[in-house]
């Protein structure tokens, strides 16, 4: 079968590969100059920093397949996210820990202690929490909400706490110990070589062909038995219902001769600080050694059209006509849409190469026949 997919990153690339060792024909475009989507990497050419090209991706899974597969393609190294944050005039550890509630609040806590202390903190009032706000008030108390939360929140989502939902704060946003890994995952790391070789690797095979500044255009459906977007969801229907709404992220790079902030990741949650955070990309790669470093101040604001999306919003506007978008895409024929954009979810990598794989598995099942969504985004 001859299969066209929208979109070179990790669910273009993996389902490609999969169809393609299967013995499918597959064109892969991307209307960007690159593949490897938004995880695209490259190295510096003054400093030779791998520098992550819209911004860091950090790859950790509980998935033994999905690691397997990845280990596959690149040479994977250990790494583990430590992200700091400067909040009224210091610098702390997070996620917020045990190190974190001790030197914020002076003390000398042990966990137990500390667990009682910020119950003591918490509004018990709130018994079902139904906004962000409520949720951090519930679980860590007004200080450590507004040190960590309330301003970087505001930020990062151009709106207050009280508007976005408690499902935002999935889990007790407190440890009460010191382990400061961002994730909890078994199996964290880098490719060794930047993602673009790792998704370089897995395009690398005789069936399929990528084309690059190729925009859809969708008379190149008729040459296929089938098509994989992966493209805004929104966009494949020429926005005819409207806009789904998404943040974008601004960048703001700078260099600077050795080592600016001694940490990868650096958040700043007084609300006065215009960015949410600033990263140095050298400190991703710490089995590298760089004289010189590339950093990142990073703004978010409102997609508008043109735009990167990176998050979407998924309020209650966003949710009524995801539906309506849905509805179409299930009537569309020979289209399966995949991926964050495709979908219009916020995606970890794993998951995106999990459901690129189950969805591929699903495709030569069903002997071609598969069309719309494997997994509801609603």
């Amino acid at each position: 079968m001859k299969i066209l997919l929208v979109g070179a990153g990790l669910s273009g690339a993996v389902i490609g590969r999969e169809l393609a060792e299967a013995g499918h024909e597959c064109r892969i475009i991307d209307a960007r100059d690159h593949i490897a989507g938004n995880c695209y990497s490259e190295r510096d050419e003054d400093t030779g920093v791998m520098v992550h090209t819209y911004g860091p991706h950090i790859f950790h899974t509980d998935d033994e397949g999905v690691w397997d597969y990845v280990n596959r393609f690149a040479s994977f190294m250990p790494y583990q996210n430590r992200v700091k944050s400067t909040t009224q005039g210091a610098v702390y550890s997070l996620p917020v820990n045990l190190l974190t509630i001790n030197q914020f609040f002076g003390r000398t806590m042990r966990p137990e202690e500390a667990r009682a202390f910020i119950e003591s903190k918490a509004d018990t009032s709130i018994d079902d929490p139904q906004t962000f706000e409520e949720q951090a008030l519930r679980f860590v108390g007004p200080e450590l909400y507004q040190a960590f939360f309330k301003g970087y929140t505001e930020k990062q989502w151009g709106c207050s706490p009280t508007e976005l939902p408690a499902s935002i704060l999935k889990r007790l946003p407190v440890r009460f110990n010191y382990d400061d890994n961002y994730f909890f995952h078994r199996f964290q790391g880098m490719p060794e070589h930047g993602y673009t070789a790792m998704v370089e690797a897995i395009l690398d095979h005789p069936n399929i062909t990528v084309e690059l500044g190729t925009t859809y255009d969708p008379a190149m459906a008729e040459d296929a038995d089938h098509v994989f977007w992966s493209g805004p969801l929104d966009g494949y229907f020429d926005y005819k219902l409207g806009r789904l709404g998404y943040r974008t992220l601004d960048f703001e790079r700078f260099t600077h001769q050795g080592d600016y902030q001694g940490c990868a990741v650096m958040n700043y949650g007084d609300a006065d600080v215009p960015y949410t955070r600033i990263t140095e990309h050298k400190h991703f790669s710490p089995w590298e050694s760089h004289e010189g470093s590339v950093c990142y101040r990073e703004y978010s604001r409102a997609a508008e059209p043109g735009d990167t999306p990176y998050y979407p919003i998924r309020l209650v506007d966003e949710k009524a006509m995801l539906a309506q978008y849905v509805a179409l895409a299930e009537e569309t024929p020979k289209v399966t849409f995949v991926g964050r954009l495709g979908t219009y979810r916020y995606l970890d990598m794993d998951v995106t190469i999990r459901e690129a794989l189950d969805t591929a598995t699903a495709f030569r099942n069903a002997e071609g026949a598969l069309s719309s969504f494997l997994v509801s985004p609603i």
